[in-house]
């Protein structure tokens, strides 16, 4: 008998989630599930709810179209017994490669015209390309052994399905909006199996008692289709979709009439079904090889609104709670040292400021009133320095509006793309913020040509990241892949920066300019004051790089499944655990910069401008370095194209981190200093 040996799948532990043999879907409990409904299936009874709730379930009730509004995600679909059910085909993926390509670049069977289903902006971006399929379902009516085709390989085929195996690409597949997955049975019996977010196009292994490796195709898929029966009527709602594939050498008898053709290796009139691998098909060149699937329809206790749990549902959200509670100890300790240097330090300072001491005693305490008259003076390139503070209060804005969209569950898995999608759009809208915020702070150095700032605010910080973002897209062009993004898309992409993100920056720099000037607190002296020799450890570039030190510790574990959902495609839904880790981010590069900063003012050193902005900035340098780490431990890519790819979208996620933290880092400094030197009285 013929076996092929091949690897067994690793479950997912903290360090060792990015193993190449599994994606698995990752989530946090039940409670931040991706779809629940704001309305629940009609067989179940509730209280009746208060009149101005029964006014507004009329209203969304009477929206043309729409039979229920629920939230996130689509309106459930019922099913008839024999109503079809249209299988989609959606893009080939590869944890070793990241190049996604269509399900039709490789000989799969065809149905007689292939459709393309509307994708959005978000879709498009991630290299999604969902089609029909020639697999037809009809609900709740078993199939075995049908026939989908037969083909030939030639040479080329033959290359191309073993290129696919090499890089270990999985065949994804849609059934209403639900992905499909292999079901994975853990060590313990017990514990619900994990899952596999689709399925391998083929192995690599040997035969018994064979050193020589060989390709195997998956060309037998057996579907389970799990359902959710109304006790009311005889519909039903799809709640799961799971395959288990197998290779199979299958023969026939007498001629091949295509579909009539009866098997040998797998007959529904003898009851003969596929179970196993025994006699697996090869790839090579002019091997026939025969596609065919079996459907079996399972009901479940799952309801439709409770469908996602099980693919997002994860056992170890107590690694999210211990980043929490690390980070909180952070953010602590951080906020000890500024009560101390707040209430204590500060408040003696003012006191004795306040009571008119000799200035040779209030320097024996405490040097940051001697440079009362510079603290304030316009750092070196000022202009730039308004740009980036405008950047970074558009950045802070989109992610402030996008995690609370996310955690009310606007932007759940079942609406792919919708998270992309999300960022863009209110990156674009954002801009109007951008742009006076730079214009504010512009007029307050004296600058006198809001539209020079307003240019830069809206060409500097996207410019860049759309040139980088070309050249790599170029390069997956040239991999004729389905990620790289189309004309079309990019005309939409250039649209949305020239027609609405730039005019909306002028807006908003014309507002901010018409504003009446900040005024600083104390007067700038004509003369700058000469900054005395400062101690080693007040060296700026060690305290640039010692200040984003916490930030980074702060979110470094949750880092860990960001990235693993980007480049081990697997699900990230915990927006709830992120939401408060971004919240800890804020205030810890808020609380280190301004305690670095009053250090630094009390060693007589006024220039804080760019130092504040640096100082949390410089945690973006932290997690490019992480992200290396990250690649060369976690990751299995070995093509030099897919590993530029990488570096450059961390490249490129690394540049925004440093502009939301370092905005974050000068705004509290900001509001910092003019707190002190507005609390002193200055002769």
């Amino acid at each position: 008998m013929n076996l092929i040996t091949t690897p067994e799948p690793r479950s997912l532990d903290l360090f060792d989630s990015a193993s190449s043999s599994s994606y698995l879907l990752s989530h946090s409990s039940a409670s931040a599930s991706a779809s629940v409904a704001a309305a629940p299936p009609a067989m179940e009874s509730r209280p009746p709810p208060p009149p101005l709730i029964s006014e507004l379930l009329v209203l969304l009730l009477l929206v043309p179209g729409g039979h229920c509004f629920y939230l996130p995600g689509v309106a459930p679909q019922d099913f008839e017994k024999g109503d079809p059910l249209m299988v989609k085909v959606n893009k080939l993926t590869s944890i070793k490669t990241q190049l996604p390509y269509t399900y039709y670049s490789l000989p799969y069977c065809r149905p007689d015209s292939i459709v393309d289903s509307a994708e959005n902006l978000g879709e498009v971006l991630r290299g999604d390309r969902i089609e029909n399929s020639p697999f037809v379902f009809k609900m709740r009516e078993p199939q075995m052994c049908n026939i989908v085709c037969k083909i030939t390989l030639d040479g080329k085929m033959t290359k191309a399905f073993k290129e696919k195996i090499d890089d270990e690409y999985r065949v994804n597949m849609i059934l209403d909006n639900l992905p499909l997955v292999v079901p994975i049975q853990r060590l313990d019996q017990q514990a619900p199996p994990l899952y596999q977010l689709g399925y391998h196009a083929g192995v690599k292994g040997q035969y018994t008692g064979m050193k020589d490796g060989k390709y195997f195709m998956h060309n037998h898929l057996t579907f389970t289709v799990k359902y959710h029966k109304d006790e009311q009527t005889d519909s039903a709602r799809i709640v799961g979709f799971e395959v288990k594939p197998f290779s199979v050498k299958h023969e026939y008898e007498g001629e091949w009439s295509d579909k009539k053709t009866r098997l040998t290796s797998c007959d529904p009139h003898a009851k003969r079904t596929v179970t196993s691998s025994n006699n697996p098909q090869e790839v090579e060149e002019k091997q026939e090889i025969i596609f065919t699937y079996d459907v079996e329809f399972q009901e479940s206790d799952v309801k439709w609104a409770s469908r996602w749990d099980t693919y997002l549902l994860m056992s170890d959200d107590q690694i999210h709670w211990f980043s929490i509670v690390n980070s909180l100890m952070i953010v602590l300790f951080l906020s000890g040292m500024v009560a101390m240097i707040m209430l204590r330090t500060l408040y003696r300072d003012i006191s004795r400021y306040n009571e008119l001491e000799t200035q040779e005693e209030a320097q024996e305490e405490t040097g940051w009133k001697l440079v009362h008259g510079d603290v304030f003076r316009p750092p070196i390139h000022s202009d730039l320095l308004c740009v980036y503070a405008g950047t970074g209060v558009q950045c802070f804005g989109m992610i402030v509006v996008m995690m609370m969209f996310a955690v009310l569950g606007f932007l759940s898995p079942s609406n792919r793309g919708s998270l992309m999608t999300a960022m863009l759009f209110l990156w674009v809208f954002m801009g109007l913020f951008a742009g006076y915020a730079s214009a504010r702070l512009y007029k307050m150095f004296k600058g006198t040509e809001w539209r020079k700032i307003a240019v830069r605010t809206a060409f500097l910080f996207p410019g860049s990241v759309a040139t980088l973002f070309f050249i790599l897209n170029a390069l997956i062009w040239g991999q004729k892949s389905s990620g790289a993004v189309p004309f079309g898309t990019m005309f939409a992409l250039a649209f949305l920066w020239f027609g609405i993100s730039v005019p909306l920056v002028f807006v908003g720099s014309y507002v901010g300019f018409k504003k009446r000037v900040i005024e600083d607190p104390v007067k700038t002296n004509k003369i700058p004051r000469q900054i005395p020799e400062q101690a080693w450890y007040m060296n700026p570039i060690f305290s640039i790089l010692i200040g984003g030190i916490l930030p980074f510790g702060a979110v470094f574990i949750e880092l860990f499944f960001i990235l693993s959902s980007i480049w081990l495609h697997q699900f990230y839904y915990i927006f709830g655990f992120l939401f408060i880790v971004f919240i800890i981010l804020v205030v810890t590069c808020a609380e280190i910069t301004v305690v670095l900063c009053y250090f630094q003012l009390c060693s007589e050193d006024y220039l804080w401008w760019w130092r504040s902005y640096l100082t949390s900035g410089s945690s973006a340098l932290y997690l490019f370095l992480y992200a290396t780490f990250y690649f060369f431990t976690k990751l299995e890519i070995t093509k030099p194209v897919s590993g530029i790819l990488y570096f450059g979208y961390m490249f490129i996620a690394s540049y925004a981190f440093f502009v939301l933290t370092g905005t974050i880092g000068f705004y509290a400094c900001f509001w910092f200093t003019r707190l002190i030197y507005s609390s002193v009285k200055i002769d």
